[in-house]
């Protein structure tokens, strides 16, 4: 059984829930272009 887990982040600009798509051998996810060049944290729950 796992664990319950919480994540708490101060001072963010959004909240964005995106599905993962295949691109060539890989993974990407989507996001709006006001995003690109921005340092962002990809989290992946058990679901």
């Amino acid at each position: 059984m796992w664990k319950q887990t919480e994540i708490r982040v101060r001072g963010i600009l959004g909240f964005i829930e995106k599905g993962v798509t295949p691109f060539g051998t890989g993974a990407e996810v989507d996001r709006p272009r006001e995003h690109l060049g921005r340092r962002v944290y990809l989290v992946i729950p058990r679901n």
